[in-house]
């Protein structure tokens, strides 16, 4: 297979977990789920601990861009800059096209951090903490799934990360991302756990505060899409991905994964399931299709930034777009996901088919 190609799914884990190549096999969720009862319990455990009450079923979405539709577009009003509100909560996010209940409702926000689903904490001073608001959802809602994908504004920068690796492409004097970020990565994923995990204990507990017990719903965690690939065209920079394709190729196949597994970790610490998206987009990365068949944006200029925000602020909100999954990708993971809470397996990744759709696959 040439350097760059993208992997197939019989090579589920070849390049983003070298480590485990020889000790782990990926099998099809599918081909699990008939016996998931005996093996992690029954399959519709997820929904087997609240009974219906005559409250309305939901499933909520806590976390950052990546959760609240950064990049899908249409964002909903009073999270497009009103009063300093960015959250970009788009109605395409996946939260709201799962087959899980009839409704989904997020409380993600485009560029919060750990501490901003904790208790007692505002993102952006606009709204209350994920956590508090909740905990005053679980009381008036029947909440059989909670997704979180939460991290990426923390130590590891995700957004900071890009602009590295862009200007390494723009700038010689400069080294690339891979060796100015690469040696530091392992110390920033080991910063950023606990915090993930406070923020884990903090859904936790909005959820007991609202009288439920752990099993009563589903909590997944979430990791993060890579967004580029070394597979780019010659000219990959003017088509909006101003990096080079060896700092692709770590983002791809180091950081991301590793990213991933830290998260994974935090999952098992605390009990949660957790569901790998690092191989979402694979094949369908920024730069690598025709625009209107990739799973993440490119750069991405929105001039509507400059009506809403200050010129200050503008300069960042103008691209806030930019390497995020576009709708297709957030349909993709709804359905995913969709597959995954219901089997009651405490772990899998989303990876593509040829069906045009991502399907979960379980490490055993």
């Amino acid at each position: 297979m040439p350097h760059g190609a993208p992997l197939g799914r019989t090579q589920a884990i070849a390049s983003p977990v070298r480590t485990l190549v020889t000790h782990t096999v990926r099998i099809s969720l599918v081909l699990v789920t008939a016996s998931a009862a005996g093996a992690f319990g029954p399959v519709d455990r997820a929904f087997a601990g609240v009974p219906d009450d005559g409250r309305p079923p939901v499933v909520v979405a806590l976390g950052d861009s990546a959760a609240s539709g950064e990049g899908a577009g249409g964002y909903e009003p009073g999270t497009r800059g009103e009063g300093g509100n960015w959250c970009h909560r788009s109605p395409a996010a996946y939260v709201h096209h799962t087959t899980l209940a009839d409704r989904g409702v997020n409380l993600a926000c485009s560029g919060a951090g750990t501490a901003h689903v904790a208790f007692g904490t505002a993102v952006h001073h606009t709204e209350g903490s994920q956590a508090t608001r909740l905990g005053e959802l679980a009381r008036r809602n029947r909440v059989v799934a909670v997704t979180l994908q939460i991290g990426a504004n923390d130590e590891p920068d995700l957004a900071g990360t890009a602009v590295a690796c862009i200007r390494a492409y723009l700038d010689l004097r400069e080294p690339g991302c891979r060796y100015s970020l690469g040696p530091r990565w392992a110390d920033r994923l080991a910063a950023v756990t606990p915090r993930v995990e406070g923020a884990v204990q903090a859904v936790r507990g909005a959820m007991t505060g609202a009288g439920y017990r752990d099993g009563d719903y589903a909590l997944v965690l979430l990791s993060y899409s890579a967004p580029g690939s070394e597979a780019m065209p010659i000219w990959h920079a003017v088509q909006g991905c101003p990096f080079s394709r060896p700092d692709a190729a770590w983002s791809r196949t180091e950081a991301f994964p590793r990213l991933s597994e830290a998260i994974e970790r935090v999952a098992e610490r605390t009990g949660a399931r957790f569901l790998d998206l690092t191989r979402l987009a694979e094949g369908r990365e920024a730069c690598t299709r025709d625009v209107g068949e990739e799973w993440q944006r490119r750069v991405t200029v929105d001039p509507r930034a400059l009506v809403q925000g200050t010129l200050g602020a503008a300069g960042m909100r103008l691209f806030q777009e930019s390497f995020h999954p576009t709708a297709a990708a957030h349909a993709a993971i709804a359905g995913c996901l969709s597959e995954f809470v219901p089997s009651g397996v405490p772990r899998a990744a989303c990876v593509p088919a040829r069906d045009g759709r991502a399907h979960p696959e379980v490490t055993v």
